[in-house]
């Protein structure tokens, strides 16, 4: 009886073991899975993937968007952190790959179905995996246009053309000409890569990322100014360094207080958001012009940055790595992708995902615009020690507590520092 009582016993604790050992939990880090608009999409891939593992839970943390990436970066060098976590692709990422999983014998599977993939990746291999592409171009409200005696029909495809809208609308007096959001410096990024778009070659982009084109030089420096001059022609409104670009400055332009916007393409501050609020008949869009036009582009035809806009990526130090990785790749599957398109308006890295669906006019032109005018999205091919310094730097320019030389010369002592 004895025996038989400490089999029963053992064979409990066995079962106590493998079930353990079965069940876990898979932490998720992000800053959109609170998001009315992104939680059908985050619940179909939590969804999909518990039925197929109905031991495992997914858990989701959203994290603050303003501090995300210093939240992650205390989490990180301490081995520690979420199994997997959202990264905007570029310099965000590249800077953590280190701390990340290459993926490249793990995605042959999907490698194929999807596009965006380069600014996960570095010659050694794919480190995350991307789940939209990402665009900055600029949003107008129409009614503010014809109040001003614009056309609206016919948004700025030049820099003179942005110049005397500009004017128009400051003379018309009831709102600035770009609404602006630099409180955290994320309005130079957008300012920036929008200009770069047109104003620089591919030479230059390529030379940009790699480091050999210096702030310093008439291409990059010629942006930092335009800033500047801009500021001081009054196309933004006061207190822009004291504005939150998400969503401070996106909020006031649905509520009719700027013009424009430099707006992304993709699942925030974007097309759709904004048709909700100014209607879609009232939102126009078009492709950042720029002062200088480069070599082997056209005046008149603006081109706009384009890349992969957001990734996940598997964290080394994580106990479930093969389990992180099957999840990465359900939420840039087909099914939830798709919803994430039809509700959130983002615009799939996963080339399965029927666009055909849309209406929004804006909508349906960035579509368009995104077979011909692309470009380089440049700020994302700087290295993240320089993205830190330009929004601080950003700041001072806009108070006119420096000057551009200045700010030039900083970012090249920064830029060769990054890529030593």
């Amino acid at each position: 009886m004895m025996k038989t009582m400490q089999a029963l016993l053992m064979g409990a604790s066995m079962a106590v073991i493998a079930g353990q050992a079965l069940s876990a939990e898979l932490t998720v880090w992000d800053w959109k899975s609170g998001d009315p608009a992104t939680a059908s999409f985050y619940q179909k891939a939590k969804e999909l993937f518990e039925a197929k593992h109905p031991d495992v839970t997914i858990n989701y943390v959203m994290q603050p968007n303003d501090q995300y990436y210093t939240l992650l970066g205390t989490a990180l060098s301490s081995n520690s952190g979420p199994d997997l976590f959202l990264m905007n692709g570029g310099a965000q990422a590249k800077a953590r790959f280190p701390a990340l999983v290459k993926l490249d014998d793990r995605v042959d599977d999907i490698k194929d179905d999807l596009v965006g993939w380069e600014e996960f990746s570095d010659k050694s291999g794919a480190y995350a995996i991307p789940l939209s592409i990402q665009g900055f171009v600029v949003y107008y409200n129409k009614k503010l246009y014809q109040d001003a005696g614009l056309d609206p029909a016919n948004p700025p495809k030049t820099w003179a053309d942005l110049s005397k809208m500009c004017e128009a609308i400051k003379t018309k007096g009831a709102v600035p000409c770009f609404a602006m959001g630099n409180k955290e410096g994320f309005g130079i990024e957008f300012w920036f890569s929008a200009l770069a778009a047109t104003q620089w070659t591919a030479d230059e982009q390529a030379e940009f990322s790699a480091g050999k084109l210096k702030w310093s030089s008439a291409p990059v420096k010629s942006i930092l100014q335009a800033w500047v001059d801009a500021n001081k022609a009054g196309w933004f409104p006061q207190g822009a360094n004291s504005t939150a670009k998400f969503m401070d400055e996106y909020e006031g332009f649905m509520r009719g207080e700027a013009a424009n916007t430099i707006g992304l393409i993709s699942d925030v501050a974007h097309w759709k958001q904004f048709d909700e609020f100014l209607g879609a008949d009232n939102d126009g869009v078009y492709a950042m012009p720029s002062p200088n036009v480069a070599s082997d582009k056209k005046e008149g035809e603006p081109k706009f940055p384009l890349a992969g806009g957001i990734g996940y990526g598997v964290n080394k130090a994580s106990a479930n790595v093969d389990l992180a990785v099957e999840f990465a790749k359900v939420l840039a599957s087909p099914e939830p992708a798709q919803i994430f398109f039809n509700d959130a308006g983002a615009i799939s890295s996963n080339t399965k995902v029927d666009t055909a669906v849309i209406q929004s006019p804006a909508g349906i032109s960035i579509l368009g615009m995104m077979g011909s005018s692309g470009a380089p999205m440049a700020h994302a091919n700087a290295t993240a020690k320089e993205l830190e310094e330009i929004h601080r730097l950003s700041q001072l320019l806009l108070n006119g507590e420096t000057t551009v030389d200045e700010a030039a010369a900083k970012m090249d002592a920064v830029q060769a520092d990054a890529h030593k």
